[in-house]
């Protein structure tokens, strides 16, 4: 990522962002909780894309160039935590589930961030208590570094509805089968229906943001039936896809 700022404090704050709005690579001393009360964050690293609505949270070590986009109307929320802080133990990006708890405390703490009273403290230490049992989710795209790897992506991620099998999509681009299950499983740490189920949720993510509804989605992203992209949706999110389209407008301040 060209022409990175670096911004020792992480913000902890709200602001609101237009659909496709971007917040170019940067990175700071202190680790970071990304979190979307309305529409679809992504946050992009070197290694890959990771996602998420409302009920979930993106959690960036401190150090790390990162990127974020706007999917749909976002109210974004970041909160700040010094580097000596790490709840998770996580040196790298990960996406964690939000229960109702976690939610208000980053609400809270991003509509009064610059609360350092005692109260305001032991608000962020429940913050990090609660984000020390948040369980980690599935929710990310890495970026493929071996070329022949890149080319399959590249397809996919083309036209989600492609249901080209593994084999099919190698004759395409000129390399076995064997050897990108391969590439998947060493690159990536997942088989390819794994990543491709990873892939299209990311794109349904995008077109539920943007409006379009539920069946449409689920065409378009290759499931083979509305009520197949539900579950899997229901059981990726915590909600179906149906309640996407308003869920968690809150103000930003």
């Amino acid at each position: 990522m060209p022409n990175i700022r670096h911004t020792p404090t992480a913000p902890t704050r709200a602001q609101r962002l237009s659909a496709g709005d971007r917040i170019d690579a940067h990175r700071h001393d202190d680790h970071q909780i990304v979190y979307a009360g309305a529409g679809v964050v992504a946050v992009t690293t070197d290694a890959g894309t990771w996602f998420a609505p409302g009920t979930r949270a993106i959690w960036v070590p401190a150090g790390t160039v990162h990127a974020h986009r706007a999917h749909g109307r976002l109210d974004l929320h970041l909160v700040g935590l010094p580097a000596r802080d790490n709840p998770l133990g996580l040196g790298r990006p990960a996406v964690l589930a939000v229960s109702p708890l976690l939610r208000e405390l980053i609400l809270t703490c991003t509509r009064d961030p610059g609360d350092d009273s005692p109260e305001g403290r032991r608000l962020r230490a429940v913050l990090c208590d609660q984000l020390r049992v948040s369980p980690e989710q599935p929710l990310r795209l890495p970026t493929p570094a071996d070329p022949r790897l890149a080319a399959v992506c590249a397809l996919v991620h083309a036209d989600p509805a492609d249901v080209r099998t593994l084999a099919e999509l190698g004759a395409a681009t000129g390399v076995g089968e064997r050897t990108l299950s391969r590439l998947f499983r060493g690159e990536f740490g997942m088989t390819f229906p794994q990543w491709r189920t990873q892939s299209r949720l990311y794109h349904a993510l995008r077109m539920l943001a943007d409006g379009l509804p539920v069946t449409t989605v689920a065409h378009r992203c290759g499931w083979s039936s509305a009520s197949a992209f539900i579950d899997v949706f229901r059981r990726s999110f915590g909600y179906t896809p149906g309640r996407h389209h308003g869920h968690s407008r809150d103000p930003v301040n």
